[in-house]
């Protein structure tokens, strides 16, 4: 107890110009999950073409360039377009895989993308690296009967370097680079909530 009461007497004060700092500073906004509350959560904006990922508190974390699709937003199946509103990562494919490994039909395969085989095959629609697998939420809207998204295969997947990102270009899913998609993967589990929006 003596020691304690040393250390705290023999302490400096503290620094008023950094007090006054910390007073005065702006508070950084916070987007806490509307769906389920202090949980992480995914944003996906179809206008900015950008995906955030926010902690449990509701702050951004990471801010990523996407490609969302070609067709514009929709939920109906074979329209090749992209699915609004909430979903949840239901499955995660690719752990491990190098990056630009090409999966197909949801497995690893031994080939990796490149740049000369997309020449060769210039309309394949690459899925690369990880696989993170929506279901819908939202009962008719993009779960049951022909707007399910699960049964559409929408995905967050890795996409090849010919790709615009920041453009849309997909046939329905959330395409991003190989890079990212690892990144977001990796810290990302099973059962996030993501929510696809066209905000202004």
């Amino acid at each position: 107890m003596l020691l304690s009461g040393l250390a705290r007497a023999d302490a400096l004060p503290p620094d008023p110009v950094f007090l006054l700092e910390q007073q005065t500073a702006a508070l950084l906004p916070t987007h806490p999950n509307p769906h389920t509350a202090g949980m992480p959560w995914i944003r996906i904006d179809l206008k900015s073409q950008s995906l955030i990922q926010f902690d449990g508190w509701g702050r951004e974390v990471r801010r990523y360039v996407i490609s969302s699709a070609k067709n514009g937003p929709g939920e109906e199946e074979n329209s090749y377009k992209t699915p609004r509103g909430w979903h949840t990562v239901c499955e995660k494919i690719g752990e491990g895989a190098a990056s630009d490994t090409i999966i197909y039909r949801r497995e690893v395969t031994p080939w990796t993308y490149t740049e000369a085989l997309h020449r060769q095959y210039p309309d394949k629609d690459w899925i690369l690296t990880r696989i993170l697998w929506l279901c819908g939420k939202e009962e008719g809207k993009n779960l049951g009967g022909n707007v399910d998204s699960h049964d559409r295969a929408i995905y967050i997947h890795g996409a090849g370097r010919h790709v615009a990102f920041g453009t849309p270009t997909s046939r329905g899913c959330i395409r991003m680079t190989s890079h990212d998609v690892i990144e977001l993967f990796d810290t990302t589990p099973a059962g996030t909530d993501v929510v696809i929006e066209e905000m202004l």
